[in-house]
């Protein structure tokens, strides 16, 4: 494997960051926000918590996970039906589920 020129060795070693709105973050930035951080930190009991992951699917807090295997053919036919109306499997699943915790057997 042949060297790299000086250039492209120091640009292999820097990743830039950038933000949504195109701020490109330096390693001065970085350092400026960490000593006001340091300076003047936050009030924990201000801070917005911020949730991480899928929306709950009702009022009441997380929506628990629900995980089974089945047959190949039935898991099939499920895509099959979930695409041809339109829906995601876990929307199917849910529906076919409550449907069955619904009946009196």
């Amino acid at each position: 494997m042949g060297k790299l020129s000086k250039s492209k060795e120091k640009k292999m070693k820097e990743e830039e960051w950038v933000t949504r709105s195109g701020m490109v973050l330096t390693e001065e930035l970085a350092e400026q926000w960490a000593e006001e951080i340091e300076r003047n930190p936050p009030d924990p009991s201000e801070l917005e918590r911020r949730y991480v992951g899928r929306p709950s699917l009702g009022p009441n807090g997380p929506s628990p996970r629900v995980s089974f295997r089945v047959p190949p053919d039935l898991y099939k036919a499920a895509w099959a039906r979930a695409d041809k109306e339109g829906r995601s499997l876990s929307d199917l699943a849910r529906e076919a589920f409550g449907r069955y915790m619904d009946t009196d057997s």
